[in-house]
């Protein structure tokens, strides 16, 4: 079985960002970046699940720039087959990376296709779904365990109080956050073995997106505390603070 894992590289979540001299992206000097978490999972999932079945390939396929190939790289490291370079810009439009994406999936007809739940830097949580509907796949948001039973998926989410599970029809496409597809490390072996592994640029048009990003601002500096007073005399000044003040009661 085919499958095909969406990875997009982000700066590291420790990483201390900074805004850029033009005030709508961040300045990329010094940043750290790595490949997006929950893509992580994703990638760990495909590659049991391709154990598991016993046949089959994973490609690892991100849309970016040449600085992409490393997040393609390090796929590789973990185990998929081969990586796939969608060069172009990227965008906050979940629509348009969605599109490009399809694309892709449309010419090389997985099975299965498989995205973190969301991109750490933007946290929208859209491209999945969104590139189901334009493959008229079905889709099931939020995996956070799946097995292949003849033919179908059986998926599990994780809801308030225990566990959903869905059934699906393959092909489908599946949108993976945290569970037991723990990311494996990449061994020496790997690492080695990924720098032979075959990894495709295709040049693509990226559709122009609806949603840009107009300015970008540091969080308000928080105000210094205040020690309203000790021990049980402090109370009634503290709850007028509450209520005038905070207007929290």
């Amino acid at each position: 079985m085919d499958i095909l894992v969406c990875v997009k590289r982000v700066p590291d979540t420790e990483a201390r960002i900074q805004i850029g001299d033009d005030g709508r992206s961040i300045d990329p000097s010094g940043v750290k970046y790595v490949v997006s978490p929950y893509d992580e999972f994703a990638v760990e999932a495909a590659l049991r699940t391709r154990e598991k079945v016993g046949e089959g390939q994973v490609t690892a396929v991100s849309l970016g720039d040449d600085s992409s190939q490393e997040t393609l790289r390090s796929a590789l490291a973990m185990g998929a087959d081969r990586g796939v370079l969608l060069k172009g810009e990227v965008t906050m439009d979940g629509l348009s990376t969605a599109k490009v994406l399809a694309r892709e999936v449309e010419e090389s007809n997985p099975a299965l296709v498989l995205v973190g739940v969301k991109a750490v830097d933007d946290d929208q949580q859209q491209v999945g779904p969104m590139l189901a509907t334009l493959l008229d796949r079905p889709c099931v948001t939020g995996v956070s365990e799946f097995e292949v039973q003849d033919g179908k998926l059986v998926c599990q989410r994780e809801v308030e109080g225990g566990s959903e599970v869905v059934e699906v029809e393959l092909p489908a496409v599946l949108s993976i956050t945290k569970g037991p597809f723990e990311p494996r490390y990449a061994s020496l072996k790997g690492i080695m073995a990924a720098k032979k592994k075959p990894l495709d640029t295709k040049e693509v048009d990226v559709p122009e997106p609806a949603l840009v990003v107009e300015a970008l601002e540091p969080p308000p500096e928080k105000e210094a505390g205040r020690i309203v007073g000790e021990g049980p005399e402090a109370v009634p000044e503290l709850v007028r603070l509450l209520r005038e003040e905070a207007k929290v009661l």
